[in-house]
């Protein structure tokens, strides 16, 4: 049992993509609150919320990858 390197360099990328996300969604959420009487205020929580959201999503696929990559049998014909 080997680890695929081409899958674990993809999880990895996901990770650098969900740390990005990781900083973004948070500070738009406190640049949002504090300007609540500005007009951006509605779609910066939403953008910052989906940010945040995606981080998430991206963190929990990101893991998925890394551990299909080590732990997947590359000779069975499961996805």
């Amino acid at each position: 049992m080997k680890t695929n390197r081409s899958e674990l360099s993809k999880g990895l990328k996901i990770m650098a993509l969900t740390l990005v996300f990781m900083f973004a969604g948070p500070t738009l959420l406190y640049i949002a609150f504090s300007n609540q009487e500005k007009p951006l205020y509605i779609p910066l929580l939403i953008l910052g919320l989906l940010i945040c959201a995606a981080a998430i999503y991206f963190g929990f696929k990101g893991i998925q990858t890394i551990m299909n990559s080590m732990f997947r049998n590359s000779n069975s014909n499961s996805p």
